[in-house]
């Protein structure tokens, strides 16, 4: 039972100020000023985000509160900006993984991000994390493979994922219930998306442990597989969907639907039943996986492993007293309990770390934050949520959280990775330029709302329930709570805040509870009304994942700092891993780092942070931001910087007096003496106006396909929603070169609707084939400086056709293998496999080691090429290289190539200039793929741009472009050979036909 106390306090009136005037972050307001702030931050960058955000804690255990305020760090390092269409995720990795969603998300942890996320008081990262993952690229398709999950076809089942309930738990802290509540249609497609892993004979959804985002479990090493883990019934993704499914009730009954709730509150209660019923093992008194294969009986596996506490996460285990016994296994020196802990399973298994130092990542006893968040979620649970017991204990709490913080050092400083040696204090998983930092766990959550107790309710109160043992004092400091500023206050005597003693909580800065008892109590919290919040916000110069525009360049930059990086959506001051371009070694006075946007863009708002490491790279003595003008010049932007003097790590911000039109920012910094400048986040900001949806149609993959000189239809569509925001102009804009007509009257006194135009665009008549160029619909709101613009491709498509003249075609029905000029290439030997012309195919066979044959075409390539080129077959089974390359080269040490690795199932280009390869720069990386017999596959040369393509279907699919006239001039490129390579070792490889298309 809880105690009721009814504040006082008046609704406050509706807050008037301007969303598009508040500056970049959100306004703390009335509050409280217990806490030295200033020396909360010391150390940490940008300390003016962190103020704006986070609530402030006070704790009297030094390395729980240390650890509190480097986990904000982490987290806001973790906020990656994926461009204007989809705004922010959270990311797991700083850097990115091969296995994860479009532009770096991985659902793994995400439910988790969700958990701490929902403390912050700017709200638009959250949001946009939770469209990405229910409407967004997070809710696309994947493919059904191994590496990426096999049973699911889209990335927010890549991984167990508790959603539903993560938008509740937000909704009760943010106040926002009417924004959770019209997410509940896309909740329920993610809920209802896991019926292929419902077994209806038992009740219970399956898992495999490595698509929990646990490899070599316990179970897993009791299957035939012990990395993946054999599918089985388990207390993870059940209990996850149990908390979901009671999650959607409420929201649903909040929203009038008790239709929804009942049905959903059933299926809850019936999963409730089904895992009690086969995953709980009474005689050992704990929740335990179920093998799902070869396993009649139902027989559970022996051991306890830590997912046997989740469902206490999610308030699914019963309240009763044998359930509770569980708990007894926490603190029991045979069971999970360790200095650095909790275990991932019991020390008296038998597979308590097994095989833990043969490297990641096992799951069969060393500490994983993930698994502890989740143990002290639970934890906290039940201490507040169920019936008194003496199984466990708040300081039980208190003690699971220091050993935690204890957990999340290195060296002596706060540091999370990976994983944890139980008992030791070292990481056993911690790779570099890759687990730093390693965002993958709940921290400040469980500090708010286990440990200190504030939580969360959807109507207008708050409860408070501190577990915090014999603590004599502690704070918590205008924590954003429905829209207010809430502080909650605990000093026993009265000595420490000089606040009066006992329990005291006060909102927007009144004192609106005073108690002398820590106990258990419910504080109302009226509605404050609407609530102004910030405006969606694009940056116009971001380019996350190398996508082709905008495009940064550099005077100068160090040979691991690329330009790039300024603008890749990412801001953090770590040097391992780095997102930052620096001037270091420049033997320049000044240098500059530019970003072509492409197209004419407005700018109103630019913001730089500057990175310093305090030695070699400082931040600059002075610089200035520059637009290019129509001309071609430049002249720096209207506006002075704030703050005057640029400082490093924090927001640098330039608000333009006027607005410029322009397709490109150079910032231009002076070094200090003796040390180098760099940037982590460069980028231009405007208002969004979400009320207002713009879009571009195109083909499947977000392009427009276009021919030089050639008009294309585009056609434009807006969207309003409100009759607060309507248009005031609309346009479509192109690079300059390019001819944009519009072909209708346009949008005339738009009103709530949805609205369509058409623009014939017309582009220059040297655009290389696979080239990209950006086309903005740029659409201006009538509220003063909102716009609602979008950005499309435009691709020059490769057609066969448009090379009329065929220099070459072997379809291998003759023997023509003495014309080419076969060799080894790149310094290896001539290749010993047989080669053969039979049947009208060419025949490349390898027995023995690697083999690379370079075939050059006896004719030249010219300014304009396509190596068109059908293969038959690539070599069965598993070896190694299976890989066929086309495109030009001039000798076996200089090619520009495209190659596809059939094994690997992926494709890039290769440019090498006198033996020396020219990096991603000139080689265009890298792109999944999958050759299927009769594909064609094509290497075309185009203005200096090398692009390779893949037809299938009669559909030509560009893979990969690169600008090779950067290292080879084009005209002598056009003297180079087409040629072909095969790569194999052993096997065979047939090819139908190769052809060369010139004009």
């Amino acid at each position: 039972m809880t105690a009721s106390v009814l504040s006082a306090l008046p609704a406050l009136a509706h807050d008037q100020s301007s969303a598009s005037d508040s500056g970049p972050y959100p306004a703390v307001g009335a509050g409280t000023s217990f806490l030295d702030h200033q020396q909360k931050l010391a150390g940490l960058p940008d300390p003016a985000w962190f103020e704006a955000n986070i609530p402030f804690v006070d704790l009297p255990d030094a390395d729980i509160e240390s650890t509190y305020y480097y986990r904000w760090r982490t987290y806001k390092e973790a906020l990656k900006y994926t461009g204007p269409e989809n705004g922010w995720i959270v990311t797991e990795f700083l850097g990115p993984v091969g296995y994860a969603a479009p532009g770096g998300a991985i659902s793994a942890a995400a439910g988790h991000h969700i958990y701490e996320g929902r403390w912050l008081r700017d709200q638009r990262y959250v949001d946009d994390y939770l469209d990405y993952w229910l409407t967004g690229p997070g809710a696309g398709a994947k493919p059904a493979t191994d590496g990426l999950g096999s049973d699911t076809t889209d990335w927010a089942h890549q991984y167990s994922f508790w959603v539903a309930d993560a938008v509740l738990a937000k909704a009760e802290v943010d106040g926002r219930v009417d924004e959770a509540t019209a997410r509940l249609g896309t909740l329920e497609k993610q809920w209802q998306g896991w019926s292929p892993q419902y077994d209806k004979a038992t009740g219970l959804y399956w898992q495999t442990p490595v698509w929990d985002a646990m490899e070599y479990t316990a179970s897993s090493y009791q299957s035939d597989d012990p990395y993946h883990g054999g599918a089985g019934y388990r207390p993870t993704l059940n209990a996850y969907q149990y908390g979901d499914a009671q999650a959607i009730a409420k929201l649903a009954d909040l929203s009038g639907d008790r239709r929804t709730a009942k049905q959903y509150r059933d299926a809850a209660a019936a999963l409730q039943k089904a895992q009690d019923k086969y995953l709980w093992d009474a005689q050992s008194g704990f929740y335990k996986h179920v093998m799902r294969d070869d396993n009649p009986q139902r027989t559970k596996i022996a051991d306890r492993e830590e997912i046997g506490f989740i469902p206490w996460a999610f308030d699914m285990a019963p309240k009763d007293a044998a359930h509770t016994a569980a708990w007894a296994q926490l603190t029991d020196e045979q069971g999970f309990t360790a200095a650095y802990g909790p275990t991932t399973v019991e020390r008296r298994s038998p597979l308590f770390m097994k095989d833990a130092e043969l490297g990641c990542c096992r799951w069969s006893g060393p500490s994983w934050p993930y698994a502890t968040s989740q143990t002290a979620t639970a934890l906290g649970n039940l201490l507040a949520d169920y019936p008194k017991q003496k199984v466990v204990t708040s300081q039980d709490l208190v003690d699971l959280m220091h050993g935690y913080a204890l957990t999340q050092r290195k060296d002596g400083k706060p540091y999370v990775a990976e994983a944890h040696h139980p008992d030791e204090d070292r990481w056993l998983y911690d790779g570099t330029g890759h687990s730093e930092d390693y965002n993958h766990s709940t921290y400040t959550d469980l500090v708010l709302g286990s440990l200190l107790g504030i939580r969360g309710q959807t109507g207008d109160s708050v409860r408070i329930d501190p577990q915090v043992g014999g603590w004599d004092h502690f704070a918590a400091e205008n924590v954003p709570y429905h829209g207010r500023n809430l502080t909650v206050v605990w000093d026993r005597d009265g000595s420490h805040y000089a606040a009066g003693k006992g329990l005291s909580v006060w909102l927007d800065g009144k004192k609106v509870l005073s108690q002398k008892k820590l106990g258990d109590v419910t504080v109302r919290v009226p509605a404050k009304g609407a609530r102004a919040q910030l405006a969606p916000e694009a940056d116009d110069l971001a380019a996350p994942d190398g996508r082709a525009y905008p495009v940064a360049t550099a005077s100068y930059s160090w040979r691991d700092d690329s330009p790039a990086e300024a603008i890749d959506g990412q801001d953090f001051q770590l040097d391992v891993p780095g997102t930052r371009w620096t001037t270091y070694g420049s033997p320049n006075a000044s240098d500059w780092l530019q970003v072509d946007l492409g197209t004419a863009t407005t700018v109103r708002d630019v913001r730089t942070t500057f990175y310093d490491d305090g030695g070699g790279v400082k931040v600059p003595a002075s610089y200035r931001v520059e637009y290019r003008k129509s001309d071609g010049s430049w002249a720096a932007v209207p506006g002075a910087p704030t703050p005057a003097t640029p400082v490093g790590g924090a927001l640098n911000r330039i608000q333009l007096t006027t607005p410029v039109t322009t397709d490109a920012l150079r910032l231009v910094g002076t070094p200090q003496s003796g040390a180098a400048f760099g940037v982590t986040s460069f980028g231009a900001w405007r208002p969004v106006d979400a009320s207002i949806r713009a879009s571009i149609a195109t083909a499947a993959d977000g392009s427009i396909a276009v021919t030089a000189a050639t008009p294309t239809t585009v056609t434009t569509t807006l969207k309003i929603t409100s009759r607060d925001s309507t248009v005031a102009s609309d346009k479509l804009v192109a690079p300059v070169g390019w001819k944009v007509e519009r072909l209708d009257r346009g949008v005339t006194k738009p009103r709530p609707g949805t609205y369509t135009s058409k623009w014939k665009v017309t582009p220059p008549a040297d655009l290389a084939i696979g080239a990209d160029a950006p086309l903005r619909y740029a659409v201006d709101s009538t509220r003063r400086g909102f716009t609602a613009d979008t950005v499309v491709v435009a691709r020059a498509a490769f057609d066969p056709a448009a090379f009329p003249t065929t220099a070459w075609n072997d379809d291998f029905s003759t023997d023509e293998l003495a014309r080419y000029g076969l060799q080894g290439q790149l310094g290896e030997p001539a290749p010993t496999a047989t080669v053969d012309t039979a049947a009208g195919t060419l025949v490349v066979t390898s027995t023995g080691g690697r083999d690379r044959g370079l075939f050059t075409v006896p004719v030249a390539a010219g300014a304009q090429s396509a190596v068109v080129m059908t293969p038959k077959s690539f070599a069965a089974g598993d070896g190694g290289e299976n890989s066929l390359f086309l495109g030009l080269t001039n000798g076996p040490d200089d090619i520009a190539m495209s190659w596809y690795n059939h094994r690997g199932q992926s494709s890039g280009v290769n440019v090498v200039v006198g033996g020396q390869g020219r990096g991603d720069a000139e080689g265009g990386g890298s792109s999944a793929v999958t050759w299927q017999p009769g594909d064609r596959l094509a290497t075309v040369v185009s203005n200096g741009r090398l692009s390779s393509w893949i037809e299938h279907a009669g559909t030509w699919t560009r893979l990969r472009s690169a600008p090779v006239s950067v290292a080879i001039p084009a005209d002598q490129l056009a003297a180079w050979h087409p040629a072909f390579a095969l790569r194999l070792d052993p096997g065979t490889i047939t090819l139908d036909r190769v052809q060369v298309l010139t004009s």
